[in-house]
């Protein structure tokens, strides 16, 4: 923001702040750092901590000064929730970006993603292992399926079959 200086972010100002996205909110300042821009503010009863980029400030009005800014109830952090958090995050990306074909068409990561909404599947490569033991591979056509018992087989078949269907009726309606 223009013209803020540090002393306008002070710690333990209380702050209402619009963003240039729109946001409204009222918060403490707990933290502000001059060389990255970036302010870190607590808002409401609950263990809610915000960090912004003040260049994101619109506007702000200090609407106070919290008697004691560094009084630790209101700046609490619990660094083991916010680290199972992370952890969780990136586990939950490593298995998107798993379910993510490498050098495949969109049509097989569509065949792969119809596949994935009842079934246990993967990539080996380029080839689609459903129920680790029935393979569909390129060009993902009900006779590339091969593997797995003749049940498993035959509803996989049925599952790209359709797929295949859905997808060229998508695209000759365009």
């Amino acid at each position: 923001m223009e013209g803020s200086n540090a002393e306008d972010f002070a710690v333990g100002c209380f702050l209402s702040i619009k963003t240039t996205l729109g946001d409204e909110f009222q918060a403490y300042v707990i933290t502000f750092d001059r060389p990255s821009n970036i302010l870190g503010s607590k808002a409401g009863s609950r263990r809610n901590i915000r960090l912004l980029k003040a260049n994101y400030i619109k506007e702000f009005t200090l609407l106070g000064q919290a008697e004691d800014p560094l009084d630790l109830k209101k700046c609490y952090i619990d660094l083991n929730s916010l680290q199972a958090r992370e952890e969780s995050a990136i586990r939950q990306a490593e298995v998107e970006a798993e379910r993510i074909g490498v050098g495949v068409t969109s049509e097989a990561q569509s065949i792969f993603d119809a596949l994935s909404k009842t079934l246990p599947v993967r990539w080996d490569k380029t080839a689609i292992v459903v129920m680790n033991e029935v393979r569909v591979c390129s060009p993902y056509l009900p006779e590339c399926v091969s593997g797995g018992t003749a049940a498993a087989k035959d509803r996989v078949k049925k599952v790209v079959e359709f797929e295949r269907k859905r997808l060229q009726s998508r695209n000759s309606g365009q």
